[in-house]
């Protein structure tokens, strides 16, 4: 197996939210090859799981799926209406539904340690493990998938130093015709009404649409300051050209899922709220987004460990923290476009699948 993934920037990555780890698990083989259209498999591993751990005591969870072919798992069990409002790890993986039985394995890797609900005196617990796949089993053998076993791996590795690109979930992932993969962001909330807060995604970018602008061979909506952070700057013409050639061949069963997180205090339905929001960044990052083939889906978990000390005053019957929840919103929205940025420029070639770095290296400066 070949060894792959580059270290998620600290200061920039889902982690700083306190109470947050991320662990990975793939099988990539370095005679993988992508399945041929005309041909009923391709060869080899590619594919992995990554799974996000939720140790805060008091986190809320809550989910947004908007994609027209999702695979997921206790998404229901979400539902802010719905009694059970916290989670203990959540499954991002390959294998299209087959993947989901990777979240066995983080049950029952959790129920080893004693970690979930409390069900009785004897220390019975159920781990709430809910879980979202990505389409990749044509990248490698059709039948060489994720299962509890690659779950109870990516579950025990999780801190807070972590990889990006095509590890875990995303070691088989492709964003249009270019690889895709696993990528990651944060911010601390500067000033405003929700100052002090920290928010952070981790994205697993799967899609069927483009994530780079034909125009400038840029993954889209890059702000100067977005380059310079980068160390990006826009290819040579032959380069441009060729990533474009890339952009316009497209795949046509994808997904792209994660997680975004804050260590603010939200309820059910505010929580719900930031996924909503995290979803505005995967459209601002791929075009197009939310397709009837994608199973576009975003987790989202607030840990409750901040709460801003000056309240913002708000008419009476409006929520009472939706000053706060706006402005989370908004950055939550761009912490998932950035992730997605990481993602596609952490990726590595995997089954010959080519990555942004390679086709357009003098992006980088």
């Amino acid at each position: 197996m070949t060894t792959i993934g580059r270290p998620a920037r600290a200061g920039d990555r889902i982690t700083d939210v306190a109470g947050i780890t991320v662990g990975h698990f793939q099988r990539v083989d370095a005679d993988a090859r992508v399945a041929d259209p005309d041909s009923p498999d391709g060869h080899g591993w590619a594919t992995g799981t990554t799974v996000v751990r939720v140790a805060a005591p008091n986190a809320v969870a809550a989910v947004d799926v908007r994609g027209g072919g999702p695979g997921t798992r206790e998404t229901d069990l979400l539902d802010p209406s719905n009694t059970v409002q916290t989670v203990h790890a959540i499954v991002l993986s390959g294998g299209s539904a087959y993947g989901l039985a990777a979240a066995d394995g983080v049950m029952r890797a959790l129920e080893a340690d004693g970690v979930g609900l409390p069900m009785d005196a004897a220390g019975h617990v159920v781990p709430i493990v809910p879980a979202a796949v990505i389409f990749d089993l044509p990248v490698g053998a059709w039948d060489h998938r994720p299962d509890a076993g690659f779950g109870a791996e990516a579950v025990r590795s999780a801190g807070t130093d972590f990889s990006v690109g095509s590890v875990g979930a995303g070691a088989g992932a492709r964003a249009g015709s270019l690889k895709g993969g696993v990528g990651t962001a944060s911010v601390t909330i500067a000033e405003g009404p929700a100052a002090g807060i920290t928010v952070g995604a981790l994205m697993v970018a799967n899609p069927v649409g483009a994530v780079i602008d034909q125009s400038t061979g840029l993954p889209f909506d890059l702000t100067d300051a977005d380059l310079a952070a980068r160390g990006l700057k826009r290819p040579d013409p032959e380069e441009c050209s060729a990533v474009a050639a890339l952009a316009a061949k497209q795949t046509v069963l994808n997904t792209t899922i994660g997680v975004v997180a804050t260590d603010a205090a939200l309820d059910a339905a505010m929580t719900r709220r930031l996924a909503m929001a995290g979803h505005d960044g995967l459209g601002r990052a791929i075009r197009p987004a939310h397709s009837p083939l994608d199973g576009d889906t975003i987790f989202a978990v607030a840990t409750g460990g901040v709460r801003p000390e000056s309240a913002v005053p708000v008419p009476p019957g409006m929520h009472a923290d939706v000053a706060i929840v706006a402005e989370v919103g908004r950055h939550a929205a761009e912490v998932v476009q950035r992730a997605i940025v990481d993602a596609v420029l952490s990726a590595e070639s995997v089954a010959s699948i080519p990555a942004y770095r390679d086709i357009a290296p003098s992006a980088f400066v």
